[in-house]
């Protein structure tokens, strides 16, 4: 009959379950339930979003179809525009009143959020904070100025501007099924955005004497009213971004005759405002695999000479999208290429505006980037469905539906360095990938700044490293977070916080979501998981509003995985992760049934392990065969493979451990030689941060060999501050290493490592024993598989 034995050669075996005296010993005093569901944190579901994260089948969303046209003044720096909106109410309530953002008012001295923040005096500053305080504040000239606000026949219709949001009182209810259409007639005077700041506005260029424009927050646009909310009314300050609704747009831009013009979705008539030289390069572009310069330098350094007199109007329509953005100059080199999306067949035109001053970066890399960026985005999320994606270098990132605004420029002879290089690729994933989040998945960035920038930041991630296996990505991988994780309490806040109130609005807003989707699909779910779950996420609320539990539950209801452990740790609390192994104890077999208590090794770090340390995605990314590099990458290192045990066994020194045949037969001369070399080891963690997670391990054994195990998170369930895992190996261990590729995101790892040369404690032995076993029957004897519990001597 074969003996079926605890200890695997050259494997890790680790006990499973937890038995009545371990409760005993193991009191509930340990809990913080952290892993108790979410339960009335997360909204109570509904028609319109259902337990699973799905919309429901009464799900709705009101609409906006805008067709706008605009004057831009290039010599009074001001914008003029007229607007006709159509608003549609979907939503099952009676509306007696619409809410519209007047964004312009944020550079207004009189009309802003009015939302303060503290100050000091400092020992220097600017030219432009030394002004004589003026009480009252006079009206310095900016913000939106309403000309006209009427119903579609003329009619004047009352409103009333409360800051930053405009309310338009209706004539008459607005029922369910029913539209509104409205005029508004205003217009502003363009800040000058480098100075004043904001998204929108100029930057002049005193060498050659031209501006370069971002229309960004230009026009009046309709709040979003929806099932959770209501009005989302909350004023611009400047930080919270935008809550928009969907609809289509048709907007003429009339500028200099001389400007370059890219905008939200695709212009109308090229044929009119290019020359024939122009057009035809566009033509050709449609169809190259190569970014072709369709407006060259050498035109837009000549156009920089003469600032023409003349007109043009440029038209431009885009369906399905929240926003419209464009940007306008004479400055501007133009280039494109198409890209398909294979998911979808999609022909897309990738193309990039920037001024002489960006050349040398832009030209090389910009169009490739946005290629790049939107193939990539589409295996992740969902196909790319629109017809055009565009980078504009202005010197800052912000991003619209179609068009984005990035950095990148390089010295005056044309060098650069390589952080402002992988900064400008870095700042164009970042801001094209927003395509996705959240002008398709279209979450509110006013209320949940993580819901796009973390989403976003993640995708970037991931395709920051399809770029280039070796690109210095500075947020997603979990080691990246330590530094912020390490704060003091009071200086940390949930990512569940609201985008006025963060403090570390950048690791709070981007880093921290970011490293935590990274962590669960590298370290807690899986890639295969993980990416299912995030892209249905990404289809069910394509064109929707989703709020944070509809991501949630999909990612747990596509994944099978309960996460809720996860979000209540990682998004409403500010623990950090700092697991340590507090002590080893050891013990090896007596053969001559003289046991002795087991002697416990107690913890020191006096050597801690110091490995050359990389990315654990990049190793994965390189070992993906399915996974083609923009930058080809080396591929010599091998991925790890764990195996999930769950559990926990407490080691009593004043027990003997035992093992013995499944039958109960007498251990034999080959049978004391297999086990005469098996050593147990006893592992005790305890959980100094508070925030739980699985536990990873590498085994280091004398013969230089390593082996790798990691335990669930859910190891944790049962005792939050404390647990033990046990091991059984037919080799001498030499050193163990918690989180080896710091993937957890723990913030002290001198606790991490232990090593048999740190102390000089003896180990103990135990006890090889037999057991005559009556009826003579064998259960599973055949098997070949062992029953953990019965091995431990366990019933």
């Amino acid at each position: 009959m074969k003996l079926k034995v605890v200890i695997l050669s050259l494997s890790v075996f680790a006990y499973t379950g937890f038995t009545a005296q371990n409760i005993q010993n193991n009191p509930g005093s340990n809990h913080g339930n952290r892993f108790e569901q979410l339960g009335t944190i997360l909204p109570t579901p509904n028609i319109y979003r259902t337990a699973s994260g799905a919309p429901g089948h009464g799900y709705w969303q009101n609409r906006a179809d805008y067709n706008i046209t605009a004057y831009l003044d290039e010599d009074k720096k001001n914008l003029k525009g007229s607007e006709t909106v159509t608003y549609y109410n979907n939503s099952p309530d009676d509306l007696d009143y619409i809410w519209l953002q007047l964004d312009e008012n944020e550079h207004s001295s009189i009309r802003n959020s009015g939302y303060d923040t503290s100050s000091v005096l400092h020992p220097s500053t600017t030219d432009q904070q030394l002004k004589v305080t003026e009480l009252p504040v006079k009206d310095n000239g900016y913000g939106v100025s309403l000309e006209k606000v009427t119903d579609v026949s003329g009619t004047p219709l009352k409103y009333t501007v409360n800051k930053t949001m405009m309310r338009i009182d209706l004539p008459k209810v607005l029922k369910k099924g029913e539209k509104f259409v409205f005029k508004v007639d205003w217009n502003y005077n363009i800040p000058n955005r480098i100075r004043m700041g904001g998204r929108g506005g100029y930057e002049n260029f005193p060498e050659d004497g031209n501006d370069l424009y971002t229309m960004a927050q230009w026009y009046p646009r309709m709040c979003v009213y929806s099932d959770f909310q209501g009005w989302q009314n909350h004023q611009f300050t400047g930080r919270g971004e935008f809550a928009l609704v969907f609809g289509d747009f048709k907007v003429s831009m009339n500028v200099p005759s001389d400007h370059i013009v890219g905008g939200t979705g695709e212009c109308k008539n090229y044929d009119q405002v290019l020359t024939s030289d122009q057009l035809s390069r566009y033509r050709k572009a449609e169809n190259a695999s190569e970014p072709i310069e369709i407006v060259t330098l050498d035109e837009a350094k000549k156009a920089e000479k003469n600032h023409s007199k003349q007109r043009k109007t440029w038209v431009f329509e885009a369906k399905d999208v929240r926003d419209f953005a464009w940007t306008s100059s004479r400055k501007f080199v133009w280039d494109g290429m198409r890209v398909t999306i294979p998911e979808n067949n999609n022909k897309v035109m990738a193309m990039s505006f920037y001024p002489k001053e960006s050349y040398g970066l832009y030209r090389k890399f910009s169009t490739k980037a946005v290629a790049h960026t939107i193939k990539t985005y589409s295996e992740f999320t969902i196909p790319y469905p629109y017809p055009v994606a565009q980078s504009v270098e202005a010197a800052n990132g912000m991003e619209y539906p179609m068009i984005c605004f990035n950095f990148g420029r390089t010295e005056k002879d044309g060098t650069y360095s390589e952080g402002t290089k992988n900064g400008m690729i870095g700042v164009i994933i970042h801001e094209v990938g927003h395509n996705f989040f959240p002008m398709i998945i279209n979450s509110d960035e006013r209320q949940w700044a993580w819901m796009d920038e973390g989403l976003n930041t993640f995708t970037e991630y991931l395709t920051e490293e399809k770029w280039d296996n070796k690109f210095p990505s500075k947020r997603g991988p979990a080691w990246t977070i330590v530094d912020y994780m390490k704060l003091p309490k009071d200086q940390l806040e949930p990512i569940m916080s609201n985008s006025e109130n963060i403090v570390q609005y950048g690791p709070n807003a981007y880093s921290k979501p970011a490293t935590g989707l990274n962590i669960l699909r590298e370290t807690i779910m899986g890639r295969e998981l993980f990416d299912k779950a995030f892209k249905t996420y990404a289809k069910r609320w394509a064109f929707k509003h989703p709020e944070p539990a509809d991501l949630f539950r999909t990612m747990e209801d596509a994944s099978g995985e309960d996460l809720d452990w996860f979000w209540r740790g990682w998004f409403y609390g500010t623990d950090p992760v700092d697991i340590a192994i507090d002590k080893v104890t050891a013990a090896v077999p007596n053969l001559e049934t003289d046991p002795k208590a087991a002697a416990e090794i107690k913890y020191q770090v006096e050597k801690p392990l110091v490995n050359s340390f990389e990315d654990l995605s990049k190793i994965r990314n390189r070992e993906d065969k399915n996974i083609k590099f923009y930058v080809e990458g080396d591929k010599d290192l091998q991925d790890f493979y764990y195996r999930y045990d769950r559990g926990q066994e407490k080691l009593d020194n004043n027990k003997q451990y035992t093992i013995k045949t499944e039958a109960g037969l007498p251990l034999d001369t080959r049978d004391k030689e297999k086990f005469k070399n098996i050593t147990g080891y006893q592992i005790d963690f305890v959980n100094k941060g508070g925030l739980v997670m699985p536990i990873i391990l590498e085994f280091t054994f004398e013969d230089g060999s390593k082996l790798y195990d990691k335990s669930a998170a859910q190891i944790w369930r049962l005792n939050e501050q404390k647990v033990s895992k046990t091991y059984y190996f037919d080799k001498k261990l030499k050193s163990i290493q918690l989180d080896p590729m710091r993937e957890t995101a723990d913030i002290d790892t001198t606790n991490n490592f232990w090593s048999s040369t740190g102390t000089g404690t003896e180990t103990s032995k135990f006890q090889l024993f037999k057991q005559k076993q009556e009826g003579g029957s064998v259960r599973g004897g055949s098997t070949g598989k062992v029953n953990p519990m019965q091995a431990a001597g366990k019933s």
